[in-house]
């Protein structure tokens, strides 16, 4: 193996050039999960299994909040107050009585025609102390943690930092179910964000090492069935675990079970995963620290292209949709009368089993297209799907249940697949000594933006609210905005960035003229088989 060249441009295109065999200039079609299986070895693939549990834990854990956030507000006291259904009387009186109530008297005085008193003036699960813990609390440490531990994974063992960061926030989340005050509620979130940062950037390092450009894309959507089956396994044990009430501490048990197995999970993957060798980087007699410094130019100069920045805005809008949902879905099907359990039922397999087929749909058919026309293939299909699957989340909002829960279906298959697509697209425009640092960044901007989008949707409720709606219109109105609205706009954004990669691919075809090779820079990092299209 030749060593380091003194010319970045050099370097990056012998990286991408390595990528794939030369006599192959372009990649074969994908035949999708049959080829993932067919043309993997056994222990990639027991690889792929592990951190798809991984990311199934991670979401599990990270989503246990916004299922749980009514009762361990009950108990714990926290966030805001407001009228409720009070499901231990008989009464004819619905959620949506009640919650349009907006002070206590009124509240406890309101009695169905055969005079119950069918409400309560309780916690709610919402406020600003809730949305502190699911935003701010969580998404700082996450992504600021996140970039550290992008750089030590281009640097250190991959394996090692993720057993470890598995182990923290497990360990975490078990010790939730014992808080017994706000300030430890929040403590305890604060270690699950430091402990999930470094997930989706170790797996998605290693996955790249694991399997060829050609399955990449499927395995990313394989791996991202995680996002799904953790996400609707929050419903199934929040709802149902804390209504079986064990041992009397109700929801503290959806903590224990979700947490635990992660703790198991991490010392599993510590004598069983094996770091693999890094695709496409070559020796270096530098030390971790000396090699840091040397790549922090470079990566700062990817970074700012246009095409990565833009990709990443649109994940970040995108991703916010996703975040304003997920931590509003209960409450606003419990504000249209739904129970906890009527919730479980549909929200503990439709995410799973929608969403699954979406990621997976996604990463076979951008394997697909790459191979004919190029990695911006990949990107008209993000921009295709956010459009077509934005009518259906609308009509989650518009129609009443279970038609929502039903058109959740559609909303998921199609609106899913631009995330094992982005990231696809990402790791193919950069080396791989740097790719890790590279999906780290643009974590760290998708979730800043994403994860504290939800802090918006009450300041935007009570202005729906003081303009004259209910409460329960105001917070759909509000979703509205956040959820089929960001659909498109992310879709804008995606097309935007389409343009850029295409400048960005012809720059790199032109960099590879010897004229021009030394003048352009380190721009040459995407792989010469995908820019056949173009």
């Amino acid at each position: 193996m030749k060593r380091r060249s003194s010319h970045h441009s050099d370097h990056s295109l012998k990286d991408a050039e390595s990528a794939v065999p030369p006599s192959s200039p372009k990649p074969a079609p994908s035949g999708g999960l049959r080829a993932l299986l067919l043309r993997s070895s056994g222990y990639s693939l027991y690889v792929l299994a592990l951190l798809l549990v991984v990311y199934l834990l991670n979401q599990l854990d990270r989503y246990m909040l916004a299922v749980v956030a009514r009762p361990s507000a009950q108990d714990i006291h926290f966030g805001d107050q407001g009228c409720l259904l009070n499901d231990t009387v008989s009464s004819t009186l619905e959620e949506t009585n009640c919650s349009n109530c907006t002070d206590r008297t009124t509240c406890l005085s309101l009695v169905d025609a055969g005079g119950s008193a069918g409400c309560k003036w309780d916690y709610t699960g919402t406020g600003t102390q809730y949305d502190i813990l699911a935003g701010p609390i969580f998404v700082l440490v996450y992504t600021i943690a996140g970039v550290p531990l992008g750089i030590a994974a281009d640097l250190y063992n991959r394996k090692l930092l993720l057993c470890g960061c598995l182990l923290i926030w497990a360990t975490c989340v078990v010790l939730t179910g014992l808080a017994e005050q706000y300030w430890q509620l929040a403590a305890l979130r604060f270690g699950v964000g430091f402990g999930e940062a470094g997930c989706t950037p170790f797996a998605t390092s290693l996955l790249a090492d694991y399997f060829s450009p050609e399955l990449r894309g499927t395995a990313l959507g394989v791996y991202n069935w995680g996002i799904y089956f953790g996400y609707s396994l929050s419903y199934a044990v929040g709802n149902f675990i804390t209504e079986a009430d064990i041992m009397g501490m109700g929801w503290r048990w959806a903590y224990f079970v979700s947490g635990g197995p992660g703790i198991i999970l991490s010392i599993v993957m510590l004598f069983t995963l094996r770091e693999p060798p890094r695709s496409g980087v070559t020796a270096s007699k530098d030390s971790p620290q000396a090699s840091l410094v040397k790549k922090l130019p470079q990566v700062i100069r990817l970074f700012c292209r246009p095409s990565i920045l833009l990709l990443s805005l649109g994940g970040a809008i995108r991703n916010a949709a996703g975040y304003v949902w997920s931590y509003n879905t209960e409450t606003y099907f419990e504000s249209i009368g739904q129970t906890p359990a009527q919730i479980g039922t549909y929200m503990s397999w439709i995410p799973m089993v929608s969403g699954s087929v979406g990621v997976l749909v996604g990463g076979f058919v951008s394997d697909r297209v790459v191979s004919r026309v190029g990695p911006h293939g990949r990107v008209w299909v993000i921009v295709a799907s956010q459009l077509l699957a934005a009518p259906f989340v609308f009509c989650v909002l518009f129609l009443k249940p279970p038609w929502a829960y039903v058109c959740l279906i559609p909303t998921y298959i199609i609106g899913e697949m631009w995330i094992p697509i982005t990231l696809a697209v990402l790791v193919e425009l950069v080396p791989a000594e740097v790719r890790t640092t590279i999906v780290a960044l643009y974590f760290f901007i998708t979730t800043n933006i994403g994860g504290n989008m939800p802090l918006l949707v009450n300041p935007v409720k009570q202005a729906f609210k003081n303009a004259g709606h209910t409460e329960v219109e105001a917070l759909r109105d509000t979703l509205y905005l956040f959820y089929p609205g960001e659909y498109v706009l992310g879709a804008l954004i995606y097309v935007l960035a389409l343009l850029a990669l295409r400048r960005d691919l012809r720059k790199a075809q032109t960099e590879r003229t010897p004229s021009k090779r030394s003048s352009l820079g380190n721009t040459a990092t995407i792989n010469p088989a995908y820019e056949g299209g173009e």
